[in-house]
């Protein structure tokens, strides 16, 4: 099975990271959040790529293109011939397809773009700014059983800000992280028949305004709950909770 992961939106609200490369290649304990979300689907067992690039996309080429430069110890030859040897070789077991699906295509139209890459077959799709530690597997096997169009993975946020628990002016509990409001919402992780692209009219086609809406309407949308852990990195400061798990040494997204 091959994995369809977004790559190519301009990520504003972390344009402090952003103005100099796009989102997924933003890093996370030295390696780009792509990087963590391909290890992921690695673990699984799908290690066949298809990556959508618009803005800077060519930042994400040169990163698969020079990767033991990026990843592993290297002596330039600059002497006699000018060659790179490679030590210690990082490799992956992966197939990587970098297409440019233009700078300012819709999500679903990215998507649409890229069906010429696909072999006809059932697909994982994702967000590439996103970490959870979901069963791959078990997503897989949700949607074979229900045996829908497309299946999301639906996952419960924890709430952002502080919670004061207030009896008249009087705060009796403080409460730093609270709960969310026990609401599902979209976490990607998405499994898809081929069939939903035939529901993407042009790149200004959005995946979760106009495709999810009809696949929901049509009682073709499936829910694989994920009660685990999930994190997007939308801002600074997402980013940074995500530095800190990774450095910490308990990166709940770290299965392999």
């Amino acid at each position: 099975m091959k994995a369809v992961i977004l790559a190519g939106g301009l990520g504003t609200r972390l344009s402090e990271e952003t103005h100099l490369k796009p989102k997924p290649m933003v890093d996370v304990g030295g390696k780009p959040i792509l990087w963590h979300i391909l290890k992921i689907y690695s673990h699984f067992g799908i290690n066949e790529f298809i990556i959508c690039c618009g803005y800077k996309g060519y930042l994400i080429k040169e990163y698969f293109a020079n990767y033991f430069l990026h990843t592993s110890d290297v002596t330039f030859h600059m002497d006699i011939d000018n060659h790179m040897e490679v030590h210690h070789r990082k490799s992956e077991p992966w197939k990587v397809t970098l297409v440019d699906t233009g700078d300012m295509s819709q999500t679903g139209g990215r998507l649409g773009r890229i069906r010429d890459y696909l072999d006809g077959s059932s697909f994982c799709f994702t967000y590439g700014d996103g970490v959870a530690d979901v069963d791959i597997g078990c997503l897989i096997a949700h949607h074979q059983r229900e045996g829908r169009q497309a299946t999301l993975t639906a996952v419960q946020p924890p709430g952002r800000y502080g919670a004061l628990h207030l009896d008249g002016d009087a705060v009796n509990q403080f409460q730093e992280k609270p709960d969310g409001d026990n609401a599902w919402i979209n976490g990607g992780f998405f499994v898809l028949e081929p069939s939903v692209l035939d529901r993407i009219t042009g790149d200004q086609t959005s995946w979760e305004a106009d495709v999810l809406p009809q696949l929901a309407a049509d009682g073709q949308l499936s829910a694989y709950r994920h009660p685990g852990f999930w994190q997007p990195m939308d801002t600074l400061r997402d980013r940074t909770r995500l530095e800190e798990l990774w450095a910490s040494g308990q990166a709940p997204w770290k299965v392999w």
